[in-house]
């Protein structure tokens, strides 16, 4: 419980903090005056001034804000020029505003996993090699020794990890197996039979994919491709969620606390690689076209962009006010969903 707690507000803090800097950056770089930079919600338990920005920690360690001039009616003492406020500034300035969060998020999602890759690696399943052999097992039995890459099983050509696993789920319960596999250059025959898992009541050769690491630069490349496959994979679950023809189980407080300890029981790389799917989702989410999300005021704006006319302050505010009262309704039935899944698994 206290490492899932811990784990939950540690990664909340990163997430958050990474979030708000980059639209703390970006209006700095345009000459916006940032009243606040706060984490948390809630009364102030820390307040520091740096310059013209009131630095603070909230109460409540869950979401946080920066207050922009021009943005929200003025506290006492506070003024800003009308070149010095947000809505003073051009429309690309305000779009790179805004859009600085959610892009700070998928960056940090990025780099950490090009030091995941890099100085860590992944479980290798592009191929069908070999990583290690499990005590016991036919693998071990017959001689198989990391390094051994599968290329057929019965005849029949694997590419991957994957395909070799449905190779031995099919062709097991025929007898044994014939495998090809390539040693050094050289291509060696073998005979096995695969041993039932008594748990899951799969055919198991007793193998474990390698762990591979990749340079600087590979590493970067992969991590970008991989953020633009999960993105693709969050639009694709969304949008089957969204029209009925998927059911999609969603993530709440309570839920991402949950999966934060796991990640954190599991070692270090395990967490960081949470770390970086939350700040990636995260990122993805918020630039969805949704009021009081950063993808709803980019909607807005590109309206104004493209009509040449913006829609009043006091509508667009009510507008975004009615879509965070939907968030917080639908915060709160997730994680009651959450602790229904929890207590009642």
């Amino acid at each position: 419980m206290i490492i899932s707690l811990f784990s939950f507000l540690l990664v909340i803090c990163i997430s958050v903090v990474i979030h708000e800097l980059g639209h703390f950056l970006f209006s700095i770089r345009y000459g916006v005056k940032v009243y606040e930079f706060a984490f948390g919600m809630g009364p102030s338990l820390f307040q520091k001034r740096h310059g013209e920005t009131l630095y603070s920690i909230r109460v409540f360690p869950v979401g946080g804000f920066v207050r922009l001039a021009g943005m929200e009616e003025e506290q006492e003492g506070e003024s800003a020029p009308p070149e010095r406020t947000y809505p003073g500034k051009p429309p690309f300035q305000r779009f790179a505003i805004l859009a600085g969060g959610p892009f700070f998020n998928i960056l940090l999602a990025i780099l950490l996993t090009t030091v995941l890759l890099t100085f860590h690696g992944v479980l290798d399943i592009r191929t069908a090699t070999v990583g290690s052999t499990i005590s016991g097992f036919p693998a071990e039995r017959i001689g198989l020794v990391p390094g051994d890459r599968i290329v057929s099983i019965n005849d029949k050509p694997v590419t991957n990890w994957d395909s070799m696993s449905a190779a031995i789920r099919r062709e097991a319960p025929k007898g044994p197996l014939a495998l090809k596999v390539e040693r050094e250059g050289r291509i060696l025959t073998f005979s096995v039979q695969a041993e039932m898992d008594r748990q899951s009541g799969v055919p198991l050769l007793g193998i474990r994919p390698r762990q591979v690491r990749y340079p600087l630069p590979e590493a970067l490349f992969r991590s970008v491709g991989t953020a633009w496959e999960m993105t693709l994979s969050i639009l694709r679950g969304f949008w089957t969620w969204a029209f009925g023809h998927q059911s999609v189980e969603f993530a709440g407080p309570v839920g991402i606390a949950s999966m934060a300890g796991d990640a954190a029981r599991q070692g270090w790389w395990s967490f960081l690689s949470f770390l970086a799917v939350i700040n990636l989702n995260l990122g993805i989410l918020n630039l969805f076209p949704f009021p009081a999300l950063d993808g709803g005021r980019l909607s807005f704006l590109i309206g104004e962009i493209l009509t040449g006319k913006r829609l009043p302050p006091k509508w667009e505010n009510l507008i975004h006010l009615a879509g965070f009262a939907l968030l917080l309704a639908l915060i709160v039935y997730v994680t009651w969903k959450d602790i229904l899944r929890l207590t009642h698994p």
